[in-house]
């Protein structure tokens, strides 16, 4: 898990260390010691293998403290401040799930400054890197379980806010009344959100038919007995699900009574996927990466839900000016602003649990959903009329 200092790693603690020296020490000492108390207290509210993993990490955490309290010395006696991100990832552990703090914690590994930084020993630089890897394989398995509906949340929700404030300063550019924007945005709320969850919904199940289609059938478990000895067509079936030829017939021979086991040692994973599908009562046999492809999709019921839910919220946020009694062109401004701090939220969002920065993905939302509502209301302009 972690690496064992060098023999060397204190060689500066016989030199005074200078003012600058020991407020960075006292930050990385800070910030180590949070980072241990994080990682154990996520350890202990995860499941026992993950939660051992944690605890591991929590302990090598310990052991880069330790190389900073050895550095101070007296000067270790007055404690640092953690900086704000660990204050904050520390507020997000015990209020929120694992799965933003584990995003967030990959990202906080990425960046250790023990790389370029002397004072820290190249075994310490080493554990960052490996621990970035531990998140990241923890944070994947969180990943995979929001994948689904949570693509259909974040899609929705920007495709709401993006596409009724473009309709609504669209037509409150060519200088209709402000009921009239109500009423048109209303309109596209409904229409939207009806449309997203009906799209997710057929493209969900779509895929699950898909994926069903491909599934293999049983049918040779109920016509092998009257199948021609001479003319095997067994195992042709076996070699279109991916089996070598010296691996079919051996299994066409298992399917014909020729064999009293299931043991060939030379089946490959995509032998084990048919054998899984002519033994559906083993359980232990069932092919993973299926599983994997089904989870990351999510429900037809539960996407089509999480789009029309998710749109519509993004789409009444354009609206709330105008639901408040305000119009014309300050309506347009405070709603492009009210959108403007959602798409950075749910951009933020994305980055976090994608492991990249929050703020670039916040702000090139902020682009993209701006730049699409300027393009509609020069549009609306070109066509500028007045209703009597």
């Amino acid at each position: 898990m972690g690496f064992s200092e060098s023999p060397h790693s204190d060689h500066t603690a016989s030199i005074e260390p200078t003012s600058t020296q020991i407020r960075r020490w006292r930050r990385y000492l800070a910030d180590e010691l949070a980072e241990a108390a994080i990682y154990q207290h996520l350890a202990d509210r995860a499941p026992a293998q993950q939660g051992e993993i944690l605890h591991q990490v929590a302990v090598a955490e310990d052991r880069h403290a330790e190389h900073w309290r050895r550095l101070l010395g007296p000067h270790g006696e007055k404690r640092g401040r953690p900086s704000l991100r660990s204050r904050a990832l520390m507020f997000l552990a015990k209020h929120f799930g694992t799965v933003f703090v584990l995003a967030l914690l990959q990202r906080a590994e990425s960046r250790s400054p023990y790389r370029e930084d002397p004072d820290a020993t190249e075994a310490m630089a080493a554990d960052e890197a490996i621990h970035e890897e531990i998140i990241r394989a923890l944070a994947t398995d969180g990943r995979t379980r929001l994948s689904g509906n949570f693509r259909a949340a974040v899609f929705g929700a920007n495709d709401g806010l993006v596409s009724n404030l473009a309709l609504i300063m669209g037509i409150g550019a060519t200088g209709v009344s402000s009921s009239i924007v109500m009423v048109s945005g209303i309109a596209g709320l409904l229409a939207g959100a009806l449309s997203m969850g009906a799209g997710e919904f057929v493209s969900v199940r779509s895929q699950r038919e898909l994926l069903d289609a491909s599934r293999p059938t049983q049918v040779t478990l109920s016509v092998a007995p009257e199948l021609d000895l001479n003319a095997n067509e067994l195992t042709l079936i076996y070699r279109a699900r991916g089996m070598s030829e010296e691996a079919a017939e051996h299994r066409a021979a298992e399917r014909m009574g020729h064999f009293d086991c299931d043991c060939d040692p030379s089946l490959s994973f995509q032998d084990a996927k048919a054998r899984a599908a002519l033994n559906p009562g083993r359980p232990e046999q069932e092919d993973p990466r299926e599983a994997e492809d089904n989870q990351a999709l999510g429900t037809d019921l539960g996407a089509a839900a999480s789009s029309f839910c998710f749109f519509a919220s993004g789409a009444i946020v354009p609206l709330l000016p105008y639901f408040f009694g305000l119009g014309g062109g300050p309506a347009l401004i405070v709603g492009m602003l009210l959108v403007g701090l959602a798409l950075i939220v749910t951009g933020g969002c994305v980055g976090l649990l994608s492991g990249a920065s929050p703020l670039k993905r916040g702000l090139r939302q902020l682009a993209i959903g701006y730049g699409a509502a300027i393009a509609t209301y020069v549009l609306g302009l070109a066509f500028n009329t007045t209703v009597a």
